[in-house]
């Protein structure tokens, strides 16, 4: 149930471990947000000096729980599409560092949460991770739009953003979507590892440089967020993606 999802000290001083523990391997919906959003306050208000967010078994997430969400009436949509957007915004925004330990299927919105930490660590395996919405004939909002342009080189975007391309690890590493690609048995040690040396710089040097970096994203995701979701929502509502989405939505309760 997402009440296990739970903020967790990890062995490593000074770290927490953010994990995603939600049913349907991981998939987003408005309860799973509400916990995301706990996770993000509590670890906030909390004294770790640095987070390690990772998923459960073999999911990290695989992205919106398109069965609850097809077939919504636009103005539906556009609420959960905007709580999903202050909720990746509240973990793009945590002035303390947060690494993200991909131990799985990062799929779509399981992409967009893990483009929201500092740095990305994926385990080996065949596992995928990317932003497979164009596939389905939708597009992308602000607030997965800057982020992903913060991340990637522009080389990446296409086959990335406009492709709507599935990488493996070794594949995402080169594309800019991960930073590092690791054994499975070792990720969560080597992402505490990762997380114990971020907090070992000063907070408050590290909350400044990191916000000042991001600001120019954030600025341009409040300015263009309004927007750009009416223009995700007329993607979401084509008949071509209607039908692609049915499609999914189908295999899923197969």
């Amino acid at each position: 149930m997402p009440g296990t999802m739970q903020v967790t000290p990890a062995a490593v001083p000074a770290v927490d471990i953010l994990r995603l523990a939600a049913p349907k391997a991981n998939a987003i919906d408005l309860a799973f947000l509400d916990a995301l959003e706990r996770m993000v306050d509590q670890f906030e208000a909390g004294p770790a000096q640095a987070g390690v967010l990772t998923g459960t078994g073999r999911f990290f997430s695989v992205g919106l729980a398109l069965p609850a969400l097809h077939g919504l009436p636009r103005a539906e949509m556009r609420a959960f599409i905007t709580r999903f957007g202050e909720v990746t915004e509240r973990l793009f925004n945590c002035p303390k560092p947060v690494v993200a330990a991909v131990n799985g299927h990062a799929i779509a919105g399981g992409c967009v949460l893990a483009l929201q930490a500092d740095t990305r660590l994926m385990a080996e395996g065949e596992t995928n991770i990317g932003l497979n919405e164009a596939q389905l004939g939708i597009g992308l909002p602000s607030v997965v739009l800057e982020p992903l342009r913060l991340a990637l080189p522009p080389a990446s975007l296409l086959p990335v953003g406009c492709e709507g391309r599935l990488f493996r690890p070794a594949e995402a590493r080169v594309m800019g979507l991960v930073d590092a690609v690791v054994p499975a048995a070792d990720l969560e040690a080597r992402a505490l590892a990762r997380a114990a040396e971020l907090a070992a710089v000063p907070s408050a040097a590290f909350a400044q440089i990191k916000l000042g970096v991001r600001r120019t994203a954030r600025e341009a995701i409040r300015a263009r967020a309004a927007d750009e979701t009416e223009r995700w929502l007329d993607t979401w509502y084509t008949a071509e993606a209607q039908r692609r989405l049915g499609d999914a939505v189908a295999k899923l309760r197969r």
